[in-house]
């Protein structure tokens, strides 16, 4: 696995489901961008003006919710993720 660097959080993005609640299948057209997913990988941290680092609140393994435009989209051994920094994540689901 690649090793992200600083404030940057590697994400496995949860698939957004084509089928409503009541059975209807949507269009691939009509799929969302995803805005929740898994940390897969976590940076050090960001280092701050005074030179000290600070630690990252997510933690390999957690299910986040992140920004709908966030990050920059990777393939790794035909796997899509998304790199994103630890701003951008919203809340720890």
């Amino acid at each position: 696995m690649v090793k992200p660097l600083g404030d940057r959080i590697i994400i496995e993005v949860a698939e957004v489901e084509l089928k409503t609640k009541s059975g209807i299948i949507m269009p691939e057209t009509s799929k969302e961008k995803p805005q929740k997913g898994k940390v897969v990988a976590v940076g050090k941290g960001k280092v701050l003006d005074n030179g000290t680092r600070l630690e990252p609140e997510v933690k390999v393994g957690d299910e986040v919710i992140f920004n709908k435009y966030a990050g920059s989209e990777i393939k790794i051994d035909d796997k899509e993720y998304l790199v994103i920094r630890e701003s951008d994540v919203l809340a720890i689901a």
